[in-house]
């Protein structure tokens, strides 16, 4: 998974750094351990490092009315940090996995980013589009060559989001998510970026921007993961506001997973709209279980084990007097190996808590993601091995219970077919 954003201004005059600086920001959500940014004007320079955005760019600055970026949840690869290097005049920001290329057969001798290499045949617009129109898998993308034109697109399946907004006349934004677009973009009063379909791309010349459609695509897929976990609340997903759908969740939740209890606490930051729909419907009242502590980190995207659970005693401090003696629900996004949850419920009952009973906000994970979402070994995943009431012993609750599958697409109000679920599943769109 990785956050990425093309800023295209047609007026050389514009400076696009810092609107670059804080679309990032808008975006470290979905990674927080390396960001890029490369700007071109009357020169070409890129800035990147490994740690936040305000850490990596904030005292650095290089001037130009284009910018290419990305932040990524994952530590250097090969050395490289997005936007990585294609040719000599062609940078791509990429969020996702290409799994094939059609009429290329991959070399293993080579890195991931040495096969995109060797694929692409040029550094013409077509010659872009041509080559994605070849590549299979779950991805959006931004593409920059050296004219400057600007490419960007989504993948036949639609796996990867990807929104297009506007700064007045003056130019367009594209970005993974439509919350970039509120912190620097033209505000629209419901939906404030324009969803980029499966199989169509954006070109930005000094002259003109257009749509056009590589490919006519009959199925979705669209990550549902991105609902549960990936996407800041504030964001549109395929047109359908994320906080409605985790709303939805907690809802949902509260019908699958009724219990007796004194208070609802979620989890910060994700699983608090879970945490107040249930609370509306079965009438427990909610509360402020945490204190955060630092930034905001997500522990859950930490690249080891130690490092998450040390993320977590760090970020998140009980409120004593929000759980002594009381019977808690406690609302969780995602479980994954268990280590973290069982941690939280630990300081909970430590901090006085007479009955901790886990409700998650997503299905049991069960499978790898190989469209780009950090998934641990199969082997490591707790809800492919173990029942719920096994897993409540593990965790320390005095019982545990997931959403259905059913009940999270009910929650998106799309259709089983139209999205993807084999982290909860193990069920694939074919590529």
């Amino acid at each position: 998974m990785a956050g990425i954003l093309g800023i295209y201004l047609f007026d050389e005059r514009w400076d696009v750094y810092n609107f670059g600086v804080f679309g990032l920001m808008a975006l470290q959500h979905r990674g927080q351990e390396t960001v890029g940014l490369e700007v071109f004007g009357k020169s070409r320079g890129k800035i990147e490092g490994e740690g936040l955005v305000d850490q990596v760019l904030v005292n650095n600055k290089t001037a130009g009315h284009i910018c290419l970026g990305a932040v990524s949840p994952y530590p250097a690869s090969n050395g490289e940090i997005q936007p990585i290097r294609l040719s000599e005049n062609v940078s791509l920001a990429i969020d996702g996995k290409i799994l094939r290329i059609d009429g290329y057969q991959w070399d293993p001798t080579l890195s991931y980013e040495g096969n995109l290499r060797r694929a692409l045949e040029g550094d013409s617009v077509e010659e872009i589009q041509e080559f994605f129109s070849r590549c299979r898998g779950g991805f959006s993308y931004i593409a920059l060559n050296g004219k400057p034109e600007m490419v960007a697109g989504r993948g036949d399946l639609g796996v990867k989001p990807l929104v297009l907004g506007k700064m007045g006349f003056e130019g367009g934004i594209v970005s993974s998510e439509s919350c970039v677009m509120d912190i620097i973009g033209e505000r629209v009063p419901i939906s404030p970026a324009e969803n980029i379909e499966p199989g169509e791309v954006r070109i930005f010349t000094p002259l003109s921007a257009h749509a056009e459609r590589l490919r006519n695509c009959s199925r979705r897929a669209y990550c549902s993961f991105e609902y549960v976990y990936l996407a800041r609340p504030d964001s549109y997903i395929n047109e359908i506001p994320v906080y409605r759908v985790r709303r939805k969740i907690g809802e949902v939740l509260a019908e699958e997973g009724r219990v007796e209890a004194d208070v609802v606490i979620g989890v910060p930051e994700t699983a608090v709209p879970f945490a107040m729909a249930y609370s509306n419907s079965t009438g427990i009242p909610v509360e402020k279980g945490f204190e955060l502590t630092g930034r905001r980190v997500r522990s859950a995207m930490k690249p080891n084990q130690i490092e998450r659970l040390k993320g977590v005693q760090l970020k998140l401090n009980v409120i004593s007097e929000a759980v002594r003696g009381k019977r808690v629900v406690l609302i969780d996004d995602s479980v994954v190996r268990g280590n973290t949850l069982a941690n939280i419920v630990y300081l909970m009952k430590e901090k006085g808590a007479k009955e901790i009973h886990v409700r998650i906000g997503s299905p049991h994970i069960v499978s790898h993601c190989p469209f780009g979402v950090e998934v641990p070994p199969e082997d490591e995943l707790i809800g492919r091995h173990l029942p719920e009431e096994k897993i409540a012993e593990v965790v320390g609750a005095d019982s545990f219970r997931y959403l259905s599958i059913d009940g999270l697409v009910e929650a998106t109000g799309l259709k089983f077919d139209d999205l993807c679920l084999g982290c909860f599943n193990g069920n694939y769109p074919e590529v």
